[in-house]
């Protein structure tokens, strides 16, 4: 029996009431302060007949009201769906519509952008808004987040649910196509909660800093790991402001961060010189892998650090980590299945492939999700049966190798791979070069149809050295790669398209 999502927070507030469980826009909230938000919350979303099994989309900013919500609505029993704050309405529209969502906790603005599509969406029977400084704009047809709170009592509510119950749905977009909502069950995410923390060696003194948002499960796992061994997240709105974070990292003493490549970019670009980072224990990168170059150069900026490098993907959580011990010798691997996992590689065909080889990673595990919300047929793409009846394994699409002692290294997505002359190119592959040329801030390469090649390689690079020429870069790529691996255009740009989470978005270049 695995514990509930919420019943782990509620472990920790039992043992460390007094201790602060969130720094967040100038507050700073202990464990016991913030149950009792959550418990008030819970009281009053089961008030407005939101119950067990049903959603609740929680449409904010990085926040305590986020953080509540979160909480508050496992308290009350039910699935929360965040969602970035960011989103256009028409895609909240569609995601409150595809979950059949109960009720919706937003922002002024967010309620107002609803009200217009509110008749597209029978099943919504309540709007809960937050404040934010700005409760005389509350539009009509809304419950206030505060006085929901400050009307409902703050015990803890009993619960009835299990460990298969629906703890959350995570909306992921991919390349094409409308989001798709992963099922996530209280026992996929309490199991991946535990499984990352032993490795990571987290421990009550931990002081993790979130930049990323919470609708980005990176971003969530923050929180649901902090609070669940007790320690504290310092919680941002975002990494806008680099120097900002790095001053926080100092005043609150930050041992633990999360970050994805282009959050490392910056990082390595700027002057670190007027912060004390001494505090920081470990970094952690997921989301897309680490060029080779910039994990050699954060060792040398933070020799103090350990850094994990991870692969995961929504629909398990975390699949990979590789051992601080192994980095040296395997800088371009994500290593090895996390604890209590399994994982390996087939070929198109289905067949299991031995070490040495490439093909798609499969992964095994309490953390391989429940599906995709009302889609069955993109839910069995996606998780086949596996060995014991009832199990299921997931299929990543994403192509990896091993080495002969069964370490992992990402070459690419299965549909990213560019067929060139008649040879497979890994994107990564060269990306992993362009990096490694100084000046080169982020880059990404796709393939581009042509007519004698079948795809042509086209890069881009994101720099502010206005010495980078087009020139200088195919130069670099040709003393560095091999010549099908060449590309045949570059585009120098001052930004990459980028999703919330940092993510590179591909398929915006063309």
């Amino acid at each position: 029996m695995f514990p509930l999502l919420h019943e782990t927070f509620e472990q920790s507030a039992d043992r460390l009431p007094g201790k602060t469980a969130l720094v967040c826009d100038g507050h700073r909230l202990t464990y016991t302060e913030l149950e009792l938000r959550a418990n008030r919350l819970a009281h009053g979303l089961r008030s407005l007949d939101v119950r067990r099994g049903e959603r609740v989309v929680l449409h904010l900013p990085n926040s305590v009201d986020l953080v509540t919500g979160i909480y508050g609505t496992l308290k009350a029993g039910g699935v929360f769906v965040p969602v970035n704050s960011t989103i256009k309405p028409e895609k909240l529209a569609y995601i409150l519509g595809n979950c059949g969502a109960r009720s919706c906790i937003t922002t002024v603005r967010g309620a107002e952008s609803l009200q217009p599509l509110r008749s597209g969406l029978p099943e919504l029977r309540s709007v809960i808004v937050t404040s934010g400084g700005a409760a005389e704009r509350q539009p009509p047809n809304g419950v206030g987040f505060d006085d929901l709170l400050s009307d409902s009592p703050d015990i803890r509510p009993a619960s009835g649910s299990i460990d298969l119950d629906l703890a959350c749905l995570i909306y992921t977009s991919g390349s094409t196509g409308e989001p798709k909502g992963v099922m996530s069950d209280h026992s996929n995410v309490t199991f991946a909660v535990k499984s990352i923390t032993t490795y990571l060696e987290n421990r009550e003194q931990d002081i993790l800093i979130g930049v990323l948002p919470l609708s980005f499960d990176y971003g969530l796992y923050q929180l649901l790991m902090a609070f669940s061994f007790g320690g504290t997240l310092v919680l941002e709105r975002g990494f806008t402001y680099p120097a900002e974070v790095l001053q926080r990292i100092q005043q609150e003493q930050v041992t633990g961060f999360p970050g994805v490549p282009t959050l490392f970019s910056v990082l390595l670009g700027m002057d670190l010189s007027p912060y004390d980072l001494s505090s920081l224990r470990y970094m952690t990168n997921t989301a897309a892998a680490l060029p080779t170059s910039h994990i050699q150069q954060i060792r040398q900026k933070f020799p103090q650090v350990r850094l994990f490098s991870m692969y995961g993907l929504t629909e398990t959580k975390r699949c990979l980590y590789l051992p601080v011990e192994e980095l040296d010798r395997r800088p371009g691997s994500v290593g090895i299945p996390i604890p209590g996992t399994e994982a390996w590689l087939e070929d198109e065909n289905g067949n299991r492939l031995g070490r040495g080889a490439t093909g798609e990673l499969v992964v095994r595990g309490r953390h391989v999700m429940r599906g995709y919300w009302g889609d069955p047929k993109a839910s069995a793409e996606r998780f086949h049966p596996g060995a014991i009846p009832g199990e299921r394994v997931c299929h990543t699409g994403d192509m990896f190798r091993t080495d002969e002692d069964g370490f992992f290294y990402f070459v690419g997505r299965r549909d990213d791979i560019i067929k060139s002359r008649g040879e497979k190119v890994s994107p990564k592959e060269v990306e992993d070069v362009l990096y490694a040329l100084p000046g080169v801030r982020e880059a990404a390469v796709i393939g581009v149809q042509d007519p004698v090649l079948g795809q042509a390689i086209k890069a881009f690079v994101a720099s502010d050295d206005a010495g980078l020429t087009e020139a200088r870069i195919l130069r670099h790529c040709r003393e560095h790669l091999e010549e099908f691996m060449v590309p045949r255009a570059v585009e120098v740009r001052q930004e990459l398209p980028k999703t919330p989470s940092g993510k590179i978005k591909k398929a915006e270049l063309h």
